[in-house]
């Protein structure tokens, strides 16, 4: 999926923050709702001017924004009694 053209910014929208094309839908409020539990299937319910290829363009940006990054994992030790 390219997601260029559906996921777009601009400073005078969202605060600069990647956004759906033609909405006022951002990306990472479309990663809180399905972080929190909800399906696709609820968020195209409940926001029906959204498009199934809308979620599956956030999809790809992140995926595109992941790739290059190095992430490591600080697995810390519970606290000694």
């Amino acid at each position: 999926m390219d997601w260029q053209g559906r996921i777009v910014t601009d400073p005078d929208t969202l605060f600069g923050r990647p956004r759906i094309a033609g909405t006022r839908i951002g990306v990472d409020f479309v990663l809180e709702l399905l972080a929190s539990g909800w399906s696709s299937e609820r968020i195209l319910q409940d926001y029906p001017h959204l498009k199934a290829d809308d979620l599956q363009a956030v999809f790809a940006f992140v995926r595109d924004c992941l790739k290059d990054e190095d992430f490591i994992m600080e697995i810390k030790a519970a606290p000694a009694n």
